[in-house]
């Protein structure tokens, strides 16, 4: 009996051993003193994790406080830029403007993917090649050429609304994710994609999309089959693509960067370049112009022999000197859609930290059970607005739509204390611009009008400084104005290189 006790103490004894070995090296919790990333211990898993990479086409933008709004005198006598001090957080964008090339790879993704039974998303997110059109001048062969031929596809894509942008934004997001599985060898490339069955990030994370699984994760979870799809927490998987806000735009010109010694800016800037003229000091390049751009009536691009900025359109993407950021034609070559709703006085009122107007919170649309909602048609996740009752004692926001919040809604319009008991009830708890501004017949402005910032190739000097401020319906497109996408940058506001 001594020697069996004896025994089974000793074996005991070695099991102990055994597992503390195994948790020699593994990180364990702070908090309780658990390993992680061991299913002796429960599963529960820790990705080490340094820090984001940058996704396709991006360039990292350091945040930091600068001063938003005129940095010029008003010549068209607005008073909607006054200067704020604000503070920006790091974040990705675009090294040049998308490009035709770039949409249609887009274009072609859409048709061979949603063609056959829902052609209507294709036609959906074609550009207008009609903008080219004028009354009274000859520009038809550019309906017919720039968009496709090939000649133009490093030109930026133009005849693009906001609406379209976005869309090409989310897209962007999803293919960009698939590729990053693809690499990591968790997915398979499927070429067979079609109408709903196409990988969508919010999808896969749901459960809602398997695609072709090449080597599925290990599931760490003892109750588990051993086997798993990706995760957030694992860092694979990129934050979205989307447009910059307005205030992330203008920081991203400014490039303020390198006229910063020790927190202090030695010299502000008018244009995305120091200097107050249009053309590079640089003694190799003297004298060269640094945006494409009408230098006046009638001269889009000099004289033949010695034209200046070499472009009478839009020309390619990457052109000219880039600012001190690295970001190519933040003034002039096409103006650029920005997330932001356009009103007057948004530089007053928006926060001092990534300041943004245009927030309508939503949710998941989920079923009676709580779980996420199965996905559309087209294999997107349903979203709804929030309703008042769910934000019924936050502090933060009471409602979904706050487009107007201080500027256009019941609370901040200048009739509220005259007739505020005849004001329906669904533009107290709504959208209310109407309040504030009377769209169509004393304004402009809407909650469908969005800001547009930089000049283009068909605009004077004035407007590539990047404190200009112009709107247009999110709807519409024009020959003057495109885009490039951000995205948001996750932990520490420094790169480790730097």
């Amino acid at each position: 009996m001594y020697n069996l006790k004896k025994i089974s103490s000793l074996v005991s004894l070695v099991a102990i051993i055994v597992l503390m070995a195994s948790c020699v090296g593994k990180e364990s919790s702070r908090t309780t003193g658990w390993t992680y990333n061991d299913p002796e211990t429960g599963g529960f898993e820790s990705r080490s994790y340094v820090e984001q990479e940058a996704g396709p086409g991006l360039v990292l933008v350091e945040g930091g406080t600068f001063v938003m709004g005129t940095t010029q005198d008003q010549v068209v006598f607005n008073t909607n830029n006054y200067p704020r001090r604000l503070t920006i957080r790091s974040f990705y964008m675009d090294q040049t403007e998308v490009s035709n090339i770039d949409y249609l790879e887009y274009l072609y993704w859409l048709n061979r993917v949603f063609g056959v039974n829902y052609p209507e998303v294709y036609r959906k997110a074609m550009p207008d090649t009609l903008v080219w059109r004028s009354k009274l001048g000859y520009n038809e062969p550019l309906v017919e050429n720039y968009l496709r031929h090939p000649a133009y596809k490093h030109y930026p894509v133009v005849g693009v609304s906001w609406l379209q942008a976005n869309d090409y934004a989310k897209w962007r997001t999803d293919r960009v994710n698939e590729f990053r599985l693809f690499e990591r060898k968790v997915l398979d490339i499927d070429v067979d994609q079609q109408d709903e069955n196409n990988f969508n990030t919010e999808a896969y994370l749901a459960g809602q999309y398997e695609g072709l699984v090449n080597e599925p994760l290990e599931n760490l979870d003892p109750n588990s089959d051993g086997t798993r799809i990706a995760r957030r927490e694992d860092g694979y998987l990129l934050p979205d693509y989307r447009l910059p806000t307005e205030a992330e735009w203008e920081y991203a010109a400014l490039g303020l960067i390198e006229n910063t010694m020790y927190e202090r800016i030695s010299q502000r800037k008018t244009y995305p370049w120091n200097g107050n003229y249009v053309r590079t000091a640089d003694k190799k390049y003297y004298g060269n112009f640094v945006a494409n751009f009408k230098r006046g009536r009638g001269d889009y691009m000099g004289v033949a022999g010695a034209l200046n900025d070499g472009a009478d359109i839009p020309t390619e993407v990457g052109t000219y000197f880039p600012n001190d950021f690295g970001l190519y034609n933040m003034g002039g070559n096409v103006s650029e859609w920005v997330l932001d709703v356009y009103r007057p006085s948004s530089l007053d009122d928006i926060d001092d930290l990534a300041g943004f107007r245009g927030n309508i919170f939503q949710v998941k649309v989920t079923d009676q059970d709580g779980f996420v909602a199965p996905k559309d048609s087209l294999g997107r996740i349903k979203y709804r607005d929030i309703t008042v009752d769910e934000a019924e004692g936050r502090e933060n926001y009471r409602k979904a739509n706050n487009i107007n919040y201080l500027d256009g809604d019941f609370v901040s319009s200048v009739r509220s204390d005259d007739n505020w008991n005849t004001i329906p009830d669904s533009l107290v708890t709504g959208s209310s611009t109407s309040l504030m501004y009377d769209f169509g017949k004393t304004s402009m402005i809407s909650d469908n009008v969005r800001v547009y910032k930089g000049g283009s190739w068909r605009d004077p000097a004035y407007y590539l400084s990047p404190s200009a401020r112009r709107y247009m319906e999110q709807s519409e497109s024009t020959n003057y104005i495109g885009f490039r996408c951000a995205m948001t940058r996750v932990g520490s506001p420094m790169s480790s290189s730097r």
